[in-house]
């Protein structure tokens, strides 16, 4: 009775947790603008490597490549050995892939890039892995979904703060020089313009590389619940046969794949699409390319302000028929950003982040309905690796960008949206299925 009444929020056992929740809720931003820091490089990256569309989209395939391969070993390593020491693992390969932009400026290649990217999501990875749960042990089990939300709020934080950096930071104070034009210069100039350009690129990883340092020695010195893993002693073989069964997570493995892949597009592409529509308009590239992120920052912000508005509606919509509107409204403002050749384009693209607000979450928390205590673990990991839909589909797109394919006199910029509007067919799809599943045959 005694630890009933002294458990709370940031409480258990009687022990105070507030400072190790404040230490580890950082991650969360951190990881958000890891993600949107990184978004708009792509164009940044064709530019200053005077390089394709496709070109630039492996920026992506190696960022999100990252959190496929580690996802298992990460849920593995932290079931054999604890949340805290996972959590230093995670920091310190964001640290080290953060910190490597420096010497892959040095080179002058873009090869180093992808690496140090791939570096960076596998720590991203394993903090995704060990936080969460993390965050639900610093407290009394009654509390634990206020914490987690309290917690989860910070990631838009991140999200919006990476976005604005690229802006300001990186897309402002580039090169005005255009795409055009760079491909026109000669071998001296060009390096001239790009070793400029990449001191202002690597700057806010190296700082941001920086402060994770500090922030890994405060967690390391910091007294933290001890708490292991929570796993399974179950084999590997055994549990992933028994997740393969269970309908909606098999195919929210899929959903997710392909949700995550229409995320990344969108945010994305946007600057691509923004910087075709405004040229059109009169507008010199430099100053189209920083409007377009500045769309960008609305469309994240209108993520964030959704998500709380959605998940009101949660309350009175199941989550099966709330992803399905949500994907079935998202499709049509794709329709809207492949038909439209002006800025209403660009608002359609805008009002396609309000729909994905909810998604990622409510994905995941339908495909873990059912699949037991024991398997949680390896089920998470499975999630996190559908994140490689970030690495597959955007090649696609630019891919299409770059072939200059032109419908009905549609550009090839608009028609690439085609390639996240079948992404939304699935995910609506799967909310379908998954309502009809839980709510009409009451099925787990």
């Amino acid at each position: 009775m005694k630890t009933n009444k002294e458990d709370g929020l940031f409480i258990k056992d009687g022990i105070h947790y507030l400072i190790p929740f404040i230490l580890i809720t950082t991650c969360f931003a951190l990881w958000g603008f890891a993600n949107d820091v990184t978004t708009p490089m792509v164009k940044a990256f064709s530019k200053i490597f005077r390089m394709s569309v496709t070109e630039g989209a492996m920026v992506p395939v190696a960022f999100y490549l990252g959190y496929f391969v580690m996802a298992f070993p990460a849920a593995l390593f932290i079931q054999r050995y604890s949340f805290k020491l996972g959590v230093l693992i995670g920091l310190g390969l964001y640290a080290v892939g953060a910190l490597l932009f420096f010497p892959a400026k040095l080179t002058g290649l873009f090869f180093p890039f992808l690496l140090a990217y791939f570096i960076m999501t596998c720590g991203l990875s394993f903090l995704e892995t060990s936080c969460n749960p993390y965050i639900y042990c610093m407290g009394s089990s009654e509390t634990a979904t206020r914490r987690l939300n309290l917690a989860q709020a910070f990631n838009p934080v991140g999200v919006l703060a990476g976005s604005y950096v690229a802006m300001q930071y990186v897309q402002a104070r580039m090169d005005p020089t255009d795409s055009k034009t760079r491909a026109l210069l000669d071998e001296q100039q060009f390096e001239l313009i790009k070793a400029h350009d990449l001191d202002i690129l690597i700057q806010p990883y190296v700082y941001i590389g920086a402060f994770i340092l500090v922030l890994l020695l405060l967690i390391w010195l910091t007294r933290m619940p001890k708490i292991s893993g929570m796993g399974s002693q179950k084999p590997l073989r055994q549990t992933l046969k028994e997740l393969v069964n269970v309908p909606n997570y098999r195919e929210g493995v899929i959903a997710q794949f392909f949700y995550i892949g229409a995320q990344v597009m969108c945010w994305t592409f946007i600057i691509q699409y923004g910087t075709h529509v405004f040229v059109n308009e009169g507008m010199d590239e430099r100053a189209a390319e920083i409007l377009s992120q500045q769309y960008n920052i609305v469309a994240l912000v209108l993520f964030t302000v959704f998500r709380f508005i959605c998940t009101y509606f949660l309350k009175y919509i199941a989550p099966g028929r709330l992803l399905t509107v949500l994907a079935v409204i998202g499709g049509c403002a794709i329709l809207g950003t492949i038909l439209f050749t002006d800025v209403n384009g660009m608002y359609c693209l805008v009002l396609v982040s309000a729909c994905m607000s909810l998604m990622f979450p409510t994905i995941y928390g339908i495909a873990l309905r059912g699949v037991g205590d024991a398997n949680v673990k390896v089920a998470s990991a499975g999630l996190i690796m559908s994140i490689l839909g970030g690495s597959v589909f955007p090649p696609l797109q630019a891919a299409i960008i770059d072939l200059k394919w032109s419908v009905l006199g549609l550009p090839a910029t608009n028609v690439s949206f085609i390639v996240p509007l079948i992404c939304f067919a699935v995910v609506a799809w799967y909310g379908h299925r998954a309502y009809m599943r839980h709510e009409v045959f009451h099925e787990v």
